[in-house]
């Protein structure tokens, strides 16, 4: 059986390392031509340095991380398509049947191969792309400004014990500090108490600390009315549990965060009664899109079961590829049909695999069985 696996990983390893290094090679290419307009842009820390060409090679050597954990799925079903076609063109799939692969051993040895796929994946969207596509957003806002979060920013919520607060923040700065900082302090009623207004803000472990702040308090008696007191400071220390990976989530897509940090900021949002929808469903995207290595696999079993001509080859892989790409396309339709039908966000998310995985075991079924 070692000798059956060596043969069946070997030709569609080779297959998925060559298509995987194709397409890096044609996103590269894309990625260094539509950052060639930027050379020469002087840095907003050191004047001294500018956006020459290793800069560009450095911000397109961390979004590799990326477009991998994009492209790995499709490089999967595309090498396996080809490495089980080129066996079962050149009959040696069907030697391998004769000398005892079973359907259930078949599908056994290829679902191994998914795994390890599937690992892979894992470790490249939540240890690798994330904090590479981060350092490659700050390179980019060295040379390009600061990184805007939306037109009216980003809004985080906070529900602490007898108050809540409100926080807006325009844009981020290459160094990572945040930019015009407004925060809205309520009471347990829903009256605004106090605005703090900040020209920057740094995260740390024991809070936020502010940078040139007004303070504007509002007090209100029986007597007076409401009486609003003016402070000017120069540092504030301001305590809150929003952490700077709950503001990566605006400054980075979804996909591309850790599953664990996007865990954590869903239930932040559903602590303070916000809509979270969206980001469960990104969550639960997250977890499956490494398990679609398996689906991949799958779909590419029936391919062996073929008979082929000697230049039938090419059709098959078409197909191929075909299947892939309306894998991926239902699997983004889903997501936000899901959203808009506030269907279960782990229904949302799993439909696509389930339903291609049915298929294709249906397929492989009827292959085995019927022909």
């Amino acid at each position: 059986m070692k000798t059956v696996r060596n043969l069946i990983y070997g030709e569609v390893l080779w297959a998925i390392f060559f298509v995987t290094l194709a397409f890096m090679s044609l996103f590269v290419f894309f990625d260094v031509v539509d950052e060639l307009g930027s050379l020469g842009r002087q840095s907003l820390i050191d004047p001294q340095r500018q956006y020459g060409i290793v800069e560009v090679l450095l911000y397109v050597g961390l979004s590799l991380p990326s477009r991998l954990y994009e492209l790995i799925p499709i490089s999967v079903l595309i090498g396996s398509v080809y490495g089980l076609v080129r066996l079962a063109q050149s009959s040696e799939f069907t030697i391998l049947r004769t000398s005892g692969l079973g359907p259930g051993r078949a599908l056994r040895t290829l679902l191994l191969l998914g795994l390890g796929f599937t690992a892979l994946t894992i470790t490249i969207g939540d240890y690798i792309a994330p904090p590479a596509d981060r350092a490659a957003q700050l390179l980019k806002a060295e040379y390009r400004g600061q990184i805007s979060i939306g037109e009216t920013g980003a809004w985080l919520k906070e529900r602490a014990e007898g108050a809540q607060s409100s926080v807006n923040i325009k844009s981020m700065d290459a160094n990572g500090v945040l930019q015009k900082i407004s925060i809205f302090e309520f009471s347990e009623t829903g009256q605004i108490q106090a605005t703090i207004n900040a020209e920057k803000a740094v995260i740390e472990d024991d809070g936020w600390h502010l940078q040139n702040v007004v303070v504007n308090r509002f007090n209100s008696s029986n007597t007076t009315g409401l009486r609003t007191e003016r402070i000017d400071q120069e540092k504030l220390l301001w305590s809150s549990t929003i952490t700077a990976d709950m503001i990566a989530v605006t400054l980075l897509r979804p996909d591309r965060m850790k599953t664990l940090d996007l865990f954590h900021y869903v239930k932040h949002l559903e602590a303070n009664n916000q809509e979270a929808r969206r980001y469960e469903i990104e969550f639960w995207r997250k977890v499956f899109y490494p398990l679609s290595c398996l689906v991949m696999v799958v779909l590419a079993l029936p391919f062996a079961y073929l008979h082929f001509r000697a230049k039938g080859t090419a059709g098959y892989v078409f197909a191929g590829v075909m299947i892939g790409i309306s894998f991926f396309l239902l699997n983004n339709v889903f997501g936000y049909i899901g959203n808009l039908r506030a269907w279960e966000p782990w229904v949302a998310a799993a439909a696509p695999g389930m339903l291609y995985s049915m298929v294709s075991l249906g397929a492989f079924g009827w292959l085995v069985l019927k022909r």
